[in-house]
């Protein structure tokens, strides 16, 4: 499977979102992505309670552990590499999660308008 080319929102290298937990289409710890990845898993988001509530609520529960799919559950404040759809769904619901412009592949920009996650987008945290 060919990953497209690691570049973020602003033109830069794709840096990675988060290793613990694990993330991204690739299981790579970026927002990479491919034509494969029909869910466009390209936005880095710092998780929130009310967010992970709402996803939950909403039917796309990141919560809860799916250990057979190496999936540990996400707990507020990890970062994740978030469904495109999904988050422009919660900007719309009122509780889109911060996001990191630099982790977020320009796939997402095929679904967000780059001006709406500049206007959520916080500092890398080191």
């Amino acid at each position: 499977m060919k990953m497209d080319e690691s570049l973020n929102v602003l033109g830069g290298p794709l840096l990675p979102c988060s290793t613990d937990p694990l993330t991204g289409f690739f299981r790579d710890g970026c927002c990479n992505t491919s034509d494969k990845d029909f869910g466009s898993h390209t936005v880095c988001v710092l998780a929130t309670e009310d967010f992970l509530q709402s996803q939950k609520e909403s039917g796309n529960d990141l919560i809860t552990p799916w250990p057979e799919y190496a999936f540990p559950g996400v707990k507020p404040g990890e970062r994740w590499c978030l469904c495109a759809s999904r988050w422009l769904e919660a900007y719309r619901n009122g509780v889109a999660p911060k996001v990191f412009l630099e982790s977020t592949h320009k796939r997402a920009l095929e679904i967000i308008p780059l001006e709406l996650l500049e206007r959520f987008a916080v500092e890398p945290i080191d």
